[in-house]
């Protein structure tokens, strides 16, 4: 099973809302103003990017099933490493200072 790397965002701050675009286009439409188009250019390009950003995240292009299995075999991995962990404090093999 391969490892699959946290995507880094770039943008972690910038707003995926669509709403401000959709609300600056009626305003322009209200107002009768030139601008609609620049505005519905912006959504467009709002709507492209997102769409990008859904066709790069990892797992995208597996099955729900394939999916499905990846998380059970992550999760039994986890209950197996916990169980090790669990054990292995218990064993008190390590002497861990006391705090004075």
């Amino acid at each position: 099973m391969m490892a699959v790397a946290a995507p880094k965002l770039e943008k972690e701050t910038e707003d995926s809302s669509l709403l401000p675009l959709v609300h600056d286009i009626i305003k322009c439409l209200d107002k009768d103003n030139q601008d609609v188009h620049a505005e519905l250019a912006k959504l467009k390009a709002k709507i492209q990017e997102a769409r990008e950003q859904i066709s790069n995240m990892p797992g995208i292009d597996s099955s729900p099933l394939e999916q499905q299995q990846q998380l059970t075999t992550l999760r039994e991995q986890v209950r197996t490493k916990n169980q090790l962990l669990q054990k292995y404090k218990g064993l008190c093999m390590f002497d861990v200072p006391k705090p004075s």
